[in-house]
This record gives C-alpha cells, sequence and structure tokens, in this order.
C-alpha cells in the first residue's frame, strides 16, 4: 500500500499515508494557485482571477449578492463592489428575484460570458501547451489527479453545491 504514495520527489523513501496527508495539505493549495496565476499571467488580463472566478460562479446560474460572497469567499461589501465594478464593464447584470421582488440577483451578461469563455480559451491553450511537454506517463498521472481533484472538490463543497 505504501507504493501509492510513492512520488518521483526528493525523498529517499517512500510516504506512508500519514506523511503523504501532510505533503498534499502543505502543497496543493500553493501549487494550483500558482498554476493559476501563471496561466492568468500568459493571457490577456482582461480580467483578475476574482472577477474570473465571479463570471464563472455566474455562468452556472444567477445569485444573490450574499450567495456570491459566502461561494467567493469574499465579504459582502468586497462582492458588491466587484460586482458594481463588472456592471459598469457591461459583464454582470442585477435583476430582482422572481419569488422576492426585494432580493436582488446577479447573473452574467452575454458580454460576460463571451469574456469568460475567451478567457479560458486562452489559458485553456497554454494549459496544452504546457502539458503537451511532459512524457506520457505524467500526461496520465495529470488525467488521473485531475479526476481526484473533481472527487476532492464535491467533498469540500457545501450540500448546496457551490462553483466546480
Amino acid at each position: 500500500m505504501n507504493e501509492l504514495y510513492d512520488y518521483d520527489m526528493d525523498l529517499s523513501a517512500p510516504l506512508s499515508r500519514a506523511e503523504a496527508l501532510d505533503l498534499v495539505a502543505k502543497t496543493l493549495l500553493a501549487r494550483t494557485s500558482l498554476l493559476t496565476r501563471l496561466l492568468m499571467r500568459s493571457g490577456s488580463r482582461e480580467l483578475t482571477r476574482t472577477e474570473l472566478g465571479l463570471l464563472s460562479t455566474l455562468s452556472q446560474r444567477p445569485r444573490r449578492i450574499t450567495q456570491l460572497a459566502e461561494t467567493e469567499a469574499l465579504t459582502q461589501p468586497a462582492i458588491s463592489k466587484l460586482v458594481d465594478k463588472l456592471a459598469e464593464r457591461n459583464l454582470v447584470e442585477r435583476g430582482r428575484a422572481t419569488d422576492d421582488g426585494r432580493v436582488v440577483m446577479v447573473s452574467i451578461s452575454p458580454e460576460g460570458l463571451s469574456l469568460l469563455e475567451s478567457v479560458r480559451s486562452q489559458t485553456g491553450a497554454v494549459l496544452r501547451r504546457a502539458a503537451a511537454e511532459l512524457s506520457d506517463d505524467d500526461l496520465a498521472a495529470l488525467v488521473q489527479a485531475g479526476e481526484v481533484l473533481e472527487r476532492l472538490i464535491g467533498e469540500l463543497q457545501p450540500a448546496g453545491g457551490g462553483r466546480a
């Protein structure tokens, strides 16, 4: 079972399960954040990572400001300012909830969706070029890691569903 945690790193011996858990807990977020920054840096920079995250969330369905604050891990005032900024650029739209006219709903506009798809396409192309340099074994490991990350995301998301 220890061979499951035998990483090709500067480790003199295979990792135990506890050591592997510690390594993942210490390095996964930093590595995925760095990868995201590198990919975003390679694009047009029309959107910040925060703006991209918000538009990605809204591409699934309209949300209340309070839901956006929770999903994006920002304060309500920060989300309101971000929504204002994106609305000025015609990337999001505000409307009223059909079941409660007092509730403001935020949705992605057609322009916002178009820009989101463009940024995703650009960053996807950069990632594809970089991944093309990997060995077949590393590429297969990356595909498997993506599936594992999807399950981990499912474990971390609240029951009501956030963004994936």
